[in-house]
């Protein structure tokens, strides 16, 4: 397998998009910020990160951080893309190692494992508007697009993506009822959204 879940020969499946060109290589202070932010961020939640914080954690001052970072929405912005990379070598690998269940229900067990381990950085990736220009050219293109591959139908591809964020954020926020089979209700959401996409009344 590729190191975005295709198949070593690079086949794609019908309606896949390849991966993006990776950006131009980061320097060593920029990884190196970006990793401790992200440390930060997952262990103390998004109120530790602040440009202070930082700089103690990588054992300097401040002021020199805008040496690398306009400020914390550049290093907001860094820790967004590389989730989109990570998100999208996550999912589109989940197509390519579809369950006896088919490839959508596969799709939404692997955004919602990811996605549950590493919930600080989902929410920072999916909060507020998204600054689509500091993006690399075509990577939200390429992190949404398992979502299109398993119903071949662009709005049901934004309504599943929408129901399992729903799903992510009320189970963060540990919001169902208590004895509530969460497993079941994944199950009942992807069963429902494969029943539509396999349906003709759907397509244009």
């Amino acid at each position: 397998m590729t190191g975005d879940g295709r198949p070593s020969g690079g086949e794609l499946l019908p309606g896949e998009v390849a991966r993006p060109r990776p950006p131009l290589a980061r320097p060593p202070r920029v990884v190196e910020s970006v990793a401790a932010a992200r440390r930060i961020l997952e262990q103390e939640g998004a109120g530790a990160l602040t440009m202070r914080r930082l700089a103690e954690e990588l054992s300097m001052q401040a002021p020199s951080l805008y040496k690398h970072f306009s400020g914390k929405a550049a290093l907001e912005s860094a820790l967004i893309e590389d989730s989109m990379f990570d998100i999208g070598a996550v999912t589109h690998r989940a197509l390519h190692e579809a369950a006896p269940e088919g490839p959508l229900h596969s799709l939404l067990v692997a955004y919602r494992s990811y996605c549950l381990a590493h919930p600080n950085l989902y929410r920072l990736a999916t909060s507020g508007r998204l600054q689509r220009d500091t993006l690399p050219e075509g990577l939200e293109q390429w992190a949404g697009n398992p979502w299109f591959v398993v119903t071949g139908d662009p709005s049901l591809a934004q309504a599943l993506w929408s129901f399992a964020h729903g799903m992510l954020i009320l189970e963060i926020d540990d919001r169902y009822p208590p004895g509530s089979d969460l497993d079941q209700t994944w199950r009942a959401g992807g069963a429902a959204f494969d029943a539509l996409a396999r349906s003709p009344q759907i397509k244009p």
